[in-house]
């Protein structure tokens, strides 16, 4: 039941941020230069045919009413109409959001794949040539932006050797595990260094502790001290890393996606700040806010499962 009432209590703590979140991003996108109902007809369109399709959509009204209306509607989850597509944008942002999501996913476990087996080697060979040469790694992958990694990927595996699509999503279980092996290795290149760091600084300092002494006096073997006491004991850095950059995550699958033209809410974040889709623009802001709060507090219920002395 105590656990309850804190995602209880968090879920009511993250509602003020929602709702900041909506207002910087209402306020900055109609700050931006730029008329949708101008773009929607066209240089050559008349003033009084632009003023009457503002009036029709609604853009001639205050600010605030604006506001007001997105709020209410978005509290139902009703978030209005795109005003480039003309269609409903629940149904669009829910069409697209499970390719994003995927891509998210698919990026964190190549991360982890890479960052939690090289951190294990660097902290067990501190100061040896493997450490120096896992700390190299770090140092060139995280220079090295991820559209950059990406296109060098798609040049080598989809040009030359013709392993990967260059672009899209192919339809299938496979198709979809195929088209998205390269987009996740860009991102994953970005975050591993960031986790390996953590975790490597985690992990040095775990196995100078009394307890792990313990374990290898009472005659466990090294393996089980390693992953059994000293990677559980560990791992609650890298969470809270992982959890921080969360939001980076989703601004490296925006760039990613629109370099291998994935159907995804990045590429239709573009879109539309591109048409000056308001509606749409402020929706997705709104669902990639949630997508972090909710991520943290994950993150906060998971040291409770690593490390059974925190207590919620």
């Amino acid at each position: 039941m105590s656990i309850l009432i804190y995602i209880a209590r968090r879920l009511v703590q993250s509602i003020p941020v929602l709702l900041a979140i909506t207002v910087i991003a209402f306020s900055i996108i109609h700050l931006i230069p730029g008329d949708p109902a101008r773009v929607m007809l066209g240089t050559r369109a008349t003033e009084e045919s632009v003023a009457a399709l503002r009036s029709r959509l609604g853009l001639d009204k205050p600010l605030v009413n604006q506001y007001i209306d997105f709020v209410v509607g978005a509290a139902r989850l009703e978030f209005g109409t795109s005003l480039t597509l003309r269609t409903a944008i629940g149904p669009l942002i829910a069409a697209r959001a499970a390719n994003s999501l995927n891509l998210l996913l698919y990026s964190v476990l190549i991360s982890l794949v890479i960052a939690v087996p090289l951190a294990l080697l660097a902290a067990v060979r501190q100061n040896r040539p493997q450490d120096h040469l896992v700390r190299l790694f770090t140092t060139i992958a995280f220079a090295m932006p991820a559209f950059w990694t990406a296109l060098l990927l798609v040049l080598l595996f989809s040009i030359r050797l013709q392993l990967f699509p260059t672009s899209g999503l192919r339809d299938g279980l496979w198709g979809t595990i195929v088209s998205l092996t390269l987009p996740s290795i860009s991102i994953g290149l970005y975050l591993a260094p960031v986790l390996l760091r953590s975790l490597r600084a985690s992990l040095i300092q775990t196995l100078t502790a009394d307890f792990i002494e313990a374990a290898r006096a009472r005659g466990l073997s090294e393996a089980r001290v390693l992953y059994r006491h000293v990677l559980r004991n560990s791992l609650i850095a890298m969470i809270t890393v992982l959890g921080v950059n969360v939001g980076f995550l989703i601004s490296g699958t925006v760039v990613i996606e629109n370099v291998f033209a994935i159907p995804g809410l990045g590429t239709l974040l573009v879109t539309s700040i591109v048409s000056r889709d308001y509606p749409v623009i402020i929706a997705l802001t709104l669902v990639f806010g949630v997508v972090v709060v909710f991520t943290n507090l994950i993150v906060d219920l998971s040291y409770a499962v690593f490390d059974p002395r925190i207590r919620l």
